[in-house]
């Protein structure tokens, strides 16, 4: 697990109707970490987005629908899993999580089912200037 890294199981509450999960308390989850945007994706089946980190910015993602494959990678030269790398799947099929990572922690992840909806709680709002691009021929994940 790299440092600083957060999966948290969510609990759904399910009957005939429908159900209803629980996603982020603002006074738990972000206690430490400010929060600045909420923002909502939808991505297409095989599509592959990320592979950049942040220098400043924090953020919390929930998978709302669809399935991906998410890769995470530590970037930051002081952390004691400096240059670890962890793949999990999030979405469709699997237990409910929302996850957490810290700047410097290279992210990004290959949708397998979509269309999928995900939305995400970042720490600041965005900023070019905070990105940290890595080239895909670059990173140690292939999204296979």
């Amino acid at each position: 697990m790299i440092d600083g890294v957060v999966i948290k199981a969510l609990k759904t509450h399910e009957d005939d109707r429908g159900f209803f999960r629980e996603i982020f308390r603002f006074s738990e989850e972000f206690c430490d970490v400010s929060v600045a945007q909420m923002s909502n994706s939808l991505v297409n089946e095989g599509v592959i987005k990320g592979r950049h980190g942040h220098k400043v910015q924090s953020q919390w993602n929930y998978v709302v629908l669809g399935l991906i494959k998410v890769a995470l990678h530590d970037n930051r030269a002081n952390s004691p899993t400096y240059k670890e790398t962890m793949e999990f799947l999030v979405g469709d099929g699997q237990e409910p999580c929302a996850y957490f990572f810290p700047p410097g922690v290279l992210h990004g992840y290959k949708c397998l089912k979509g269309p999928m909806q995900i939305i995400y709680v970042t720490s600041g709002v965005y900023d070019l200037e905070d990105e940290v691009r890595v080239p895909l021929s670059e990173h140690s994940v292939t999204f296979n």
